[in-house]
């Protein structure tokens, strides 16, 4: 520009100037011009405006345009063959990996010094070739066979031959069809980036080739970069994302520190905050970035022959020979639109202070001025007089031409604002263009305002990269047109999307019937036909008054108008976004999101139209690099969520729908592997899926996730964490339609998909089990959960296989914490864990939660199929990991049966796994359940029993559980699974594993023991018969409510309490008989405590009247059988003399160690005392009656009774003193001899006892008083 003596103050006084002949004299004021004058005088000033606003728009647009003159027009281009080829090609030689590539043994030693020549000559041939078209270079060698076929071969070629073109193999690179695809992929795996700093690791990746200049082929390379940089550095990012966006921000800094072009170099703080949150939100540490900034600053990152290039090329033009010229804006997101092109403070002071210093030499003295800061101040102070002369001048005149040149002047302003980044004044320029087009009050439309829109579109197109915020602006107007052509050419509404009473009225308006009468007198076009401010998305119709009928009149003839702007000029805009820039296509989609949600929300129409072309521009766009589609999904993404959330079923389904379409094309993309893209992009329907209250939305969304996995499974990567989160939310729902459509996808995924689903990621094996594990809890039908169950089986054959595609392609891409967060508190129970192990636990765990469901069915299978995992696979298990199975897999499993903490309470000395953490939701077992659980417990431990040796006492405790607990289910099957341990593992158990496993019984036997006697004590208050007559013994009159139910409860825990203890009793005896050959006398030592616990607990139940009283009144008020106290005493001396029996007769050495004699001979004399007591005295003690007896009282009926079930416990005793040894005998006779007396004396209910009682004087008594 040249630039006379002229500050900003002249420029603001010419325009002034020219605006106040623009806007005519003021009114009032005397004129000598003719009217035609004055009118031509207006015109020339607006034309001098329009002149002036578009001089300064070329200048700029040259001044913008010099930078990319001075680089060369064809880097790209150029002849590889003359600036890239090796010096050692111009002398004939090349390397021996030149001569050999493709050599078999056989020719190598076959050939001739001509055959070596002919080979050169074609290699060179093909490198030649390769130099001008890669593909048509690797074909050919492909074809004459001097390079392999596999991808392999090609990278070699392009790794170690000279003489290629640098820029050649970065172009070929970065193709997009299959074969190069591969190639670079290859290429980029060649590398081993293991322990490599990042920046060094882009270093030495970038040394082989140049970057394409095409963003899509660097995008294609960089994206494989990252995957390879974390496979081989797994715990360097949390995903190849970040190392992704890193590379980008590393070739960026690079570029912009040294490029001599490049004034306002990045400093050290722009690196670190253009880099955050770009580690799955999180920020990287400031000292590594801090470190990689100083890396690539002080040693620039060359890539091959940069070296070579003269220096005035390197800098002028390296943006194009790095291939970054296209994406250098992307480091820029953060710059500020106000922020002035170039602007330099001191440079303008510079150039003003020159041009005052030299004001005086010549008043023709003009100045060139290069650069554009200076015209920011120009258009400062000049752009509101243009804004209000063209302003003035197009609402005043409807002269066609003078319109015309006023649009000119808004759009060479606008262009002028936009790209220098003005946004206040570019902002007003375009509100006001949008104002003119009248598009808010169509009845009023002229010629003028259709030109106005034609220039509004015009704008979009031409100036669409700097519009920024003024997009909503332009894009409601878009809205607007559409709208009102629709009604011009009667189409129906968008009313089809809505769900409202006025359906049919809506879809009956259209521009055939506009004519009708009483047509347009409904809310919706009254409020069109009228109009309202342009601010106003829709006019509401509170207007009372009907529509004039000029005013339909006006607004059918201006519908005519809007025919010379056709859908296509409409649908070029929106097409037009794919070539915007990233800053301009990303204020795009905000813009559009901004006002879709208008039209959605309208109070009188709602429409789609910014919806449906939402979905187009995200298809028009869908292909650009990751680093700016990530920007536009962000938007959209919150988007969709937002209205597919609507309360408008219609609006959601629609929109969900789009978003189907979009994840099925997007779904053709690759996606390599630790990247999350694909989840990020299907998270949309997983938030709506969580938050939708509509059960047809939820319906919808597992249909369309079902669509697009199982047409697009071999694409889906990251995606399966959405999936499974969709599927997951599914599985919970309160409709069973939707819980049986989302199974029905599952099933087939998991039947015949698997392999697909851990192919890139081994943490969506882990949701594919918490989905199935949800699937189980369903309550709708049993089939589901089973099915769901036997998949889970199926995961663990798949696990323990080896299964798991990520365990074949090496541990380097496996993450570093697999387990889930929800699982967190179950994997600490797993310490030191490998971690492909650690991904048994939440499907251990979750079978372990199962079987505490309230389903029968579901608790058999889950019992069943767990059991089984653990059995089949367990060998896998480390010792460690065992233990960890045992405290949070296995003991909460039994912990569902133990509801009554009076019975199992351990108080402070408790150590039995009822310490373990219970299911919360658990039930009581039945009788099936618990026999199934205790044998695959026994099962199991005795499978893996070297490994887990040390659970025994854990186990043992849980089986004693079992034993003590009130059901007759749990009992039955905690002795048979506790004499299965015993028959299984005897011989291999220590001798303090045996008396674990009798202390355990004798623990369990003191439990229940002092749980009874609390229970007892809640009769206490009860009143007894002695206090009562005989008439009121059994009227249940005098007992309360309260007493009552605590008798029957009493009652009934008596009986239970005497089954347990029998059955303790039975274990002890089943295991002492089977296992007596290897129990020691410490082992003999503890069963006969248990025996002699019992049976003492036995008689002093028995003992107790006034307990007696009170049962037997209960039982007779609430007509209930009376529990068997009497059988409970006889049977447990029984059974504890039939031990000592047993001992002395087979165990002779234990006998003498631990007296037994001594011990059966007391027993012997307790049992013959208490068939005395009710058979000679009626209740009187022995001890008290000393007083020979001449006359005998006979027994009572009660005393019968209670003698008759006694007589063959006496009978065993007499027989037990028979059997004694001569000598054994004689010693003892003193100790029972006069119990045998009042036996002779005594009336007996048995005449088995007088005939066993006369063998004893006529075999033992007889011989002993004859020596």
């Amino acid at each position: 520009m040249w630039s006379h003596q002229t500050s900003s103050k002249d420029v603001c006084r010419i325009v002034n100037g020219l605006l106040k002949t623009a806007l005519g004299p003021p009114p009032g004021s005397s004129t000598t011009l003719t009217a035609v004058q004055h009118i031509t005088f207006r015109h020339e000033s607006v034309k001098c405006l329009v002149s002036i606003i578009k001089a300064m728009g070329t200048w700029m647009d040259q001044q913008f345009s010099v930078g990319e003159s001075l680089l060369p027009k064809s880097v790209e281009n150029e002849a590889p063959g003359d600036n890239y080829s090796n010096p050692n090609e111009e002398d004939g030689k090349t390397t021996d990996h030149d001569f050999h590539l493709d050599l078999t043994s056989e020719s190598s030693e076959a050939a001739t010094l001509e055959q070596r020549r002919a080979y050169k000559i074609e290699l060179q041939k093909g490198v030649a070739l390769f130099n001008r078209k890669p593909s048509k270079g690797i074909e050919f060698l492909i074809s004459s066979k001097k390079v392999g076929s596999s991808p392999d071969e090609v990278v070699l070629f392009l790794r170690d031959t000279t003489g290629l073109n640098a820029t050649m193999i970065g172009d070929y690179l970065g193709e997009r069809e299959e074969f190069p695809v591969k190639v670079m992929h290859a290429y980029v795996d060649s590398f081993d980036f293991k322990e490599m700093n990042f920046g060094e690791a882009i270093r030495f990746f970038l040394r082989g080739f140049r970057l394409p200049g095409e963003a899509q082929k660097i995008d294609r390379i960089m994206e494989k970069f990252a995957e390879r940089f974390c496979k081989c550095n797994p715990n360097s990012f949390s995903s190849a994302d970040t190392a992704y966006v890193l590379a980008y921000s590393v070739i960026m800094l690079n570029t912009d520190a040294h490029n001599i072009m490049v004034k306002e170099k990045m400093t050290k703080a722009d690196f670190i905050k253009n880099n955050r949150g770009i580690d799955d939100g999180k920020d990287l540490p400031e000292e590594y970035l801090r470190a990689l900034y100083d890396q690539v600053v002080k040693n620039e990152i060359k890539m091959r022959s940069d070296s070579s290039a003269p220096e005035s090329r390197q800098s002028n033009g390296l943006n194009k020979l790095l291939g970054l010229d296209g994406i250098l804006n992307l480091v820029y997101w953060t710059q500020t639109e106000e922020k002035a092109v170039g602007a330099n403070g001191l440079l303008i002071k510079h150039i003003q202070e020159k041009f005052r210093s030299k004001s005086g030499k010549s008043e023709s003295a003009y100045h060139v001025v290069t650069d554009v800061a200076i015209l920011r101040y120009m258009v400062e102070v000049s752009w509101g007089p243009m804004l209000a002369a063209f302003s003035v001048t197009l609402d005043q005149y409807d002269d066609r031409l003078a319109a015309v040149e006023c649009l000119r002047g808004f759009r060479y302003a606008v262009h002028v604002t936009a790209v220098m980044g003005m946004q206040t004044q570019r902002d007003a320029f375009v509100t006001s263009m949008a104002k003119f087009t009248n598009l808010h009050c169509a009845g009023d439309m002229k010629q003028k305002n259709v030109d106005a829109v034609k220039a509004i579109i015009s704008i979009a197109i031409e100036d669409g990269n700097h519009l920024q915020d003024a997009w909503e602006h332009i894009l409601t107007c878009l809205s607007r047109i559409e709208h009102l052509q629709l009604l011009g050419e009667g189409a129906p509404s968008d009313a089809s999307y809505f769900a409202s009473s006025e359906t049919e009225e809506k879809k009956a308006l259209g521009f055939p019937n506009l004519k009708k009468k009483g047509a347009l007198q409904n809310p919706v076009m009254m409020a069109v036909v009228r109009g309202g401010s342009y601010d106003s998305s829709a006019v509401g119709p509170n207007v009372s008054a009907l529509v004039r009928q000029d005013q339909i009149n006006n607004f059918i003839a201006n519908l005519n108008l809007l025919d010379q702007i056709g859908s296509f000029q409409l649908n070029n805009v929106y097409a037009h976004s794919q070539r915007l820039k990233t800053e301009a296509i990303v204020a795009f989609v905000k813009a559009l999101c901004k006002v879709s949600m208008s039209e959605l929300q309208s109070p009188t129409d709602p429409r789609v139209f910014s919806l449906t072309k939402l979905v187009e521009i995200a298809h028009y766009n869908m292909n650009r690099i990751r680093l700016v589609w990530s920007r536009i999904w962000s938007i959209l993404s919150d988007f969709f969520v937002s209205v597919g959330l609507s309360e408008n079923l219609s609006v959601a389904i629609f929109v969900m729908d789009s978003l189907r379409q979009l994840s099925m094309k997007f779904l053709e993309r690759e996606e390599l592997a630790n990247y999350n893209f694909q989840n990020e992009f299907l998270r949309p329907f997983v938030i709506v899926m969580q938050k939708s209250s509509s059960a047809e939305i939820r319906e919808l969304i597992v249909r369309c996730i079902s669509q697009m996995v199982l047409s697009r499974v071999s694409n889906v990567k990251s995606g399966w964490k959405s999936v499974f989160k969709v599927f997951t939310t599914a599985a919970a729902d309160e409709r069973k339609n939707i819980v049986v459509l989302a199974f029905e996808t599952m099933e087939k995924v998991v039947r015949e998909y698997f392999s697909y689903i851990t192919e890139t990621e081994a943490t969506t094996f882990t949701d594919c089990v918490r989905c199935l594990i949800t699937f189980t809890n369903s309550k709708f039908t049993n089939d589901v959960s089973l099915n769901a169950i036997a998949f889970l089986r199926f995961c663990a054959l798949k696990l323990a296989d080896g299964g798991l595609v990520w365990n074949e392609k090496g541990r380097c891409s496996s993450p570093s914490t697999p387990v889930t967060v929800d699982y967190a508190l179950n994997t600490q129970n797993f310490m030191e864990v490998d971690e492909n192990i650690s991904y048994w636990v939440p499907l251990l765990t979750g079978l372990s939660k199962l079987t505490s469901d309230s389903r029968l069915a579901i608790r058999k299978s889950s019992l069943e199929v767990l059991f089984n995992i653990l059995k089949d696979h367990g060998h896998l298990f480390s010792q460690t990991f065992w233990i960890g199975v045992f405290s949070s897999v296995i003991y909460p499993i039994f912990n569902s049966l133990w509801g009554e903490k009076d019975l199992l309470s351990k108080d402070e000395h408790s150590s039995s796994p009822s310490t373990y953490c219970p299911h919360s939701n658990g039930v009581s077992w039945d009788s099936e359940t618990s026999a199934m659980a205790a044998p695959s417990l026994v099962d199991l431990f005795v499978s893996f029993f070297t490994v887990i040796r040390s659970q025994l006492s854990s186990v043992v405790s849980l089986l004693a559980g079992l034993i003590r607990s009130p059901a007759q289910g749990p009992t039955v099957a905690g002795i048979g699974a506790l004499l299965r341990l015993a028959d299984e593992l005897g011989e291999r158990f220590s001798e303090d594993e045996w008396k674990e496993i009798f202390l355990a019984v004798k623990e369990a036997a003191s439990l229940t023991l002092s749980s009874f006697t609390k229970i007892l004590r809640t009769i206490d208050d009860v009143q007894d018969e002695e206090t009562l007559s005989d008439q009121d013994f059994s009227n249940e009159d005098n007992v309360d409510e309260d007493s009552l139910q605590t008798m029957s409860y009493v009652v009934s825990r008596t009986k239970s309490h005497i089954t347990v203890q029998l059955q303790v009793i039975q274990v002890v005896t089943d295991l002492y008989r089977v296992h007596q050959q290897s129990l020691l006398a410490s082992h003999v030592t503890v069963i006969l405590e248990i025996l002699s616990l019992i049976t003492s607990h036995a008689h002093q139940l028995n003992s107790d009247l006034i307990l007696q009283k009170k049962v037997r009144r209960a039982c007779s008020i609430l007509e209930l059988s009376e529990p068997p106290m009497l059988h409970f005493e006889n049977d447990t001396h029984q059974n504890y003399l039939d031990v000592l029996q047993d001992l002395l007769t087979y165990n002779p050495g234990v006998s003498v160690e631990l007296s037994i004699e001594s011990q059966l001979i007391t027993v012997c004399v307790k049992i013959l005392k208490m068939y005395l007591k009710c058979t000679l005295f009626e209740g009187a003690e022995l001890e008290e009656t000393r007083q020979p007896k001449n006359w005998i009282l006979p027994m009572g009926a009660a005393a019968k009774e209670e003698a008759a079930a006694r007589s063959p416990l006496v009978v065993a005793v007499l027989k037990a003193l028979r059997g004694l040894k001569r000598d054994s005998f004689k010693r003892y006779a003193p100790t029972f001899f006069q119990l045998l007396v009042e036996l002779v004396r005594s009336e007996h209910s048995s005449s088995q006892v007088p005939q066993v009682l006369s063998t004893v004087f006529h075999t033992c008594m007889g011989p002993m008083m004859g020596e």
